[in-house]
């Protein structure tokens, strides 16, 4: 295998991703979508950066990010879904947010 391919798989396969991320799109699908309380919007995530997207679910799974709902989504996941999951999300085209 060629180190492309290696990098490549390092970050998560995008299909395997857009399974994964299924629960995602419940909150971050949705146009406008505001919590109830504490009232705030909640972030679309459409083409969001890998890193950010790694370090973002990583840190809600580990208590580092402080969010009841995503960190109950954050307890679930494994390195590779994590990984996955970010591949899917910043694959996607950015004027869909």
């Amino acid at each position: 295998m060629s180190t492309p391919a290696l990098a490549e798989d390092a970050k998560g396969d995008p299909a395997e991703g857009r399974i994964k991320a299924y629960t995602c799109t419940g909150c971050h699908g949705v146009t406008g979508w505001r919590n109830a309380y504490p009232n705030y919007s909640v972030p679309r995530i459409a083409g969001q950066n890998y890193e950010y997207v790694v370090a973002a679910l990583t840190g809600y799974r580990n208590g580092e990010r402080h969010h009841p709902t995503m960190r109950a989504q954050g307890e679930s996941l494994s390195d590779q879904d994590i990984r996955d999951i970010a591949a899917f999300l910043s694959s996607l085209d950015t004027a869909a947010k």
